[in-house]
């Protein structure tokens, strides 16, 4: 009872080994492998034609966050390894041994152990629901059922780039103007706690009525000044807890992203955004085979918009029942006449997926123009409203100054 009970035990995700061995041609070979135990690793050796010397057990180190230009970066490797022939285990091997980070190489081996064992490459992706999304493994199940694995996985390469490019555009346009409203209110809060202060002691003895300006700063540093913790805790307090919320609640995401498409300088890029990812992934798993109904399933989320989410539903829905794409994509009401019409002329010619990723180059192209119109655009617009807000309060404090001669 006891031996079937140790027989049906995972096998172990926090024992790494590392191991040296003489393979068939006498040769010494050294590497990495996670495993439940040193005979687990001795047994799987000497499957793989490898006479084991030495099998150390080592601790594991936690190493840096695994991001998604890692997993981009994997997908790449792992596609121009298989189309060169090389066989898949090995092609995990080198690329866990080469990674800079620990934590990649500890996930390729679970994945590599899985593989080993008898499983799927796509059934050990799904194993790791947060680095491999349902496009994903369902992408690489179809190349292995169709014999064409290292194709998908090109395409899935290039998906991810692009996608990664994207991101990082967006992320680019929106990083600038946080940074300096982050950056102004900091240069407020101590201009009120500690330079205000020291102005005001100078104006006491000016023995003279202050103007409105000057007194209504001086307000505002008292209160800096006296709830200073409170102010901040405020802030960062309800910062925590609105990000949490529109991390976790879809209906505070479905409202921010509503917001975003609103916005009148962010919100056609947002826009733009959402359209690309939307064709991409459509254009990616159609491509692949995918059947469209099945397709839609990932693709509201790989859109990145909670509204595009919703949108998606819809259509699913409505093509299921036999609905073309254009028409429900038009009666969702968030696509352009241009994405709609290429899309309908993809349907009638038999092209769709081409047509989908030329609707998804045209958008990408259109978020660069937009990104770079944005930037040009906001560094004046910044410039004013620093100056406003910074300005403004030097003038007001250096008011009572210019009618010093006066006092006196």
């Amino acid at each position: 009872m006891a031996t079937n009970v140790a027989s049906k035990k995972p096998v172990s995700r926090d024992a790494l080994f590392i191991w040296e061995g003489k393979d068939k041609a006498g040769r010494m070979v050294r590497g990495e492998m996670r495993a439940s135990g040193i005979a687990s690793v001795q047994s799987s050796l000497r499957r793989r034609g490898v006479l084991p010397v030495k099998v150390k057990k080592q601790r594991l180190s936690g190493g840096k966050k695994i991001t998604e230009k890692d997993l981009s970066i994997f997908t790449r490797q792992l596609a121009t390894m298989l189309r060169a022939g090389v066989p898949m285990l090995q092609s995990f091997d080198i690329v866990s041994r080469g990674h800079s980070n620990p934590a990649v190489s500890r996930l390729l081996n679970d994945i590599r152990t899985d593989v080993e064992t008898g499983s799927n490459l796509a059934t050990a992706f799904r194993k790791f629901p947060q680095y491999f999304d349902a496009l994903f493994c369902n992408l690489v199940a179809a190349g292995e059922q169709a014999g064409i694995l290292d194709a998908l996985l090109e395409r899935l390469a290039v998906y991810k780039e692009k996608s990664l490019a994207l991101k990082g555009k967006i992320k680019s346009a929106m990083f600038y103007p946080v940074a300096v409203i982050v950056v102004a209110f900091i240069v407020t809060a101590v201009i009120m706690i500690f330079v205000i202060p020291s102005f005001k002691e100078i104006f006491r003895s000016f023995g003279a009525e202050l103007p409105a300006p000057t007194l209504i700063v001086m307000n505002i540093s008292d209160v800096f000044v006296k709830y200073w913790y409170i102010i901040f805790g405020t802030i960062f307090g309800s910062l925590y807890f609105f990000f949490q919320a529109w991390k976790r609640s879809p209906k505070v995401q479905f409202f921010m992203d509503r917001l975003f498409l609103k916005l009148p300088l962010f919100g056609p890029l947002v826009e733009k955004a959402s359209i690309a990812r939307w064709t991409r992934t459509l254009s990616t798993m159609f491509a692949a085979g995918v059947p469209l109904v099945e397709a839609l399933d990932s693709v509201g989320g790989a859109s990145g918009n909670q509204v595009y989410l919703q949108a998606t539903k819809q259509i699913q829905n409505e093509v299921s029942t036999g609905t073309a794409l254009a028409v429900s994509m038009e009666n969702a009401k968030v696509f352009p006449n241009m994405a709609i019409q290429m899309t309908s002329i993809g349907e009638e010619s038999g092209a769709l997926d081409d047509m989908l990723a030329k609707v998804a180059d045209f958008y990408e192209r259109e978020v660069d123009d937009a990104v770079d119109a944005l930037s040009s655009l906001m560094e004046p617009l910044i410039m004013v409203v620093l100056g406003t807000l910074i300005g403004g309060i030097v003038i007001s404090m250096y008011l009572p100054i210019f009618k010093l001669g006066a006092v006196v």
